[in-house]
């Protein structure tokens, strides 16, 4: 867990550095940034799919997911859908993540 920290902390770094040479403002950029912990849950997310052979298809998941057709909603949700179960599997695996964990949850849109 610490080196994907560590790994997460020279990510967030380097998004700092890169966005502020941009001409952003640093504190706008701080505010918009993902946690360390938050970083270390995508990361987790990633390793899952690719481990089960999922992160293709999830990754085109996503891109249809991105358009604005009735499609693109029915992906969206099946993508949210997958994604929560990911992180609820994060969560139970990784107690020290659960806030970051649930950070992340709140921007998908779940069907009840």
């Amino acid at each position: 867990m610490e080196h994907l920290r560590h790994l997460a902390r020279i990510e967030r770094t380097a998004i700092m550095e890169f966005r502020g040479r941009e001409g952003e403002d640093p504190l706008a950029t701080l505010a918009e940034l993902p946690s360390i912990d938050e970083l270390v849950v995508y990361e987790l997310r990633d390793e899952m799919l690719e481990g089960r052979g999922q992160m293709a298809e999830f990754a085109l998941a996503r891109l249809a997911a991105s358009g604005t057709s009735d499609e693109a909603a029915v992906h969206r949700s099946n993508a949210d859908q997958v994604e929560f179960e990911l992180l609820r599997e994060i969560a139970a695996n990784n107690p020290e993540l659960t806030v970051a964990v649930w950070l992340v949850a709140d921007r998908l849109e779940l069907q009840q």
